[in-house]
């Protein structure tokens, strides 16, 4: 991975170019990006400061000593008993350098954070750091795609584990537990299990349950892990025993949204134009009102983050981009169908992490 010298220089450039003069970033993936850690969350106020040409943390004295031996960037801090205020002044002052302040914030950061930020910035220009350091995330380097590559190779075991323990008369959540085992066989915590059964599998985002699985449901499974700091996203269809009525043909249209979508997806396209290509195969085939998400969804630090592939957005893909594509069709009442495949964007088009086929896995 790129140092978090390269890392600071690279932001700092995006903040010349758009003329932002800080950015202000919360302890999660933006910071963690940039410096290669972060401090826990929680309800005391931690900043990242960039500015120009120097960068500071203001931190709460309880986590100073911590947050010190892991950052080698100056640490403005502040007591319990004193509050952030003071401590926000004078990094901002080590930072700004004068003039009209346009400020890149994190959008993830705790709205009470926020605001005690922008009250010491006197109505500064507001941007959010999609801008500059999410503009940076969406282009991995080689050592991101050995990390999600690692990734995926576990969930495509941990599915398998899945496929293994499906069979009737189980419940979704017993069928989660042998995914969640089969991530723990290497090494990487589930991050997120939905199994969805039968006319479960008609909401999207299912929380997998008690439901018992039945001979002839179809079942959703979209699972996760995160392994070395990186996570893995995908979907698999499963068979529990012979296929529900109309099964094949809607698989065999969300398959068809999926390859077009697959090739659609090359550097210099609009995202929306990929949505576009899947959204079209499953319009004409008539189950337009049933697909009800975006296509896809960038990977990187965290499961979802830019790039958005959806009907409106704008943003240019570009080589070394990684995103899902995932187009489905969720009918009431019967059944749902999502395949989900995790793409690095090469200059001839996806290259797919997951080693599974698409086609639905029946169990004995």
């Amino acid at each position: 991975m790129q140092s978090n010298v390269n890392r600071l220089s690279a932001l700092r450039d995006i903040m010349r170019h758009s003329g932002t003069t800080l950015t202000a970033l919360a302890p999660g993936a933006h910071m963690h990006w940039v410096l290669g850690y972060h401090p826990h969350p929680d309800e005391r106020p931690t900043y990242l400061l960039v500015g120009p040409q120097v960068a500071a943390m203001v931190v709460p004295s309880v986590n100073a000593q911590d947050i010190g031996s892991r950052v080698d960037v100056p640490l403005h801090v502040w007591t319990d008993e004193d509050g952030p205020s003071a401590a926000i002044r004078s990094a901002l002052v080590a930072v700004l350098p004068g003039g009209p302040v346009r400020v890149s914030l994190d959008e993830t950061m705790r709205a009470d954070a926020a605001l005690l930020l922008l009250d010491q910035l006197n109505a500064a220009e507001r941007c959010f750091a999609t801008e500059t350091v999410g503009a940076l995330r969406m282009h991995k380097d080689d050592a991101e795609f050995a990390a999600l590559k690692t990734a995926a190779s576990a969930a495509d075991h941990a599915m398998q584990a899945g496929f293994a323990a499906l069979r009737p008369g189980l419940t979704e959540r017993q069928v989660a537990d042998a995914i969640r085992a089969g991530f723990a066989k290497k090494d990487t915590p589930s991050a997120f299990c939905l199994v969805a059964s039968g006319p479960n599998g008609a909401f999207p985002h299912h929380s997998t349950g008690d439901r018992v699985l039945q001979t002839g449901d179809a079942v959703v499974i979209d699972i996760g892990g995160t392994t070395g700091g990186f996570p893995s996203d995908m979907t698999r269809m499963a068979l529990v025993g012979q296929a529900p009525e109309g099964y094949d043909d809607v698989h065999g249209i969300v398959e068809r949204a999926l390859q077009a979508a697959m090739a659609a997806a090359r550097p210099g396209v609009v995202a929306k134009s990929v949505d576009k290509a899947a959204r079209d195969v499953i319009t004409q085939a008539s189950y337009g009102e049933y697909f009800v998400h975006r296509t896809g969804h960038g990977l990187g630090l965290e499961v979802h983050e830019p790039p958005y592939l959806t009907a409106t957005s704008e943003t240019i893909l570009q080589e070394g981009m990684v995103f899902s594509i995932e187009p489905g069709i969720y009918l009431p009442g019967r059944f749902g169908i999502r395949l989900e495949e995790i793409v690095i964007l090469r200059k001839d088009g996806p290259e797919i992490l997951s080693s599974l086929p698409r086609a639905a896995f029946i169990s004995a």
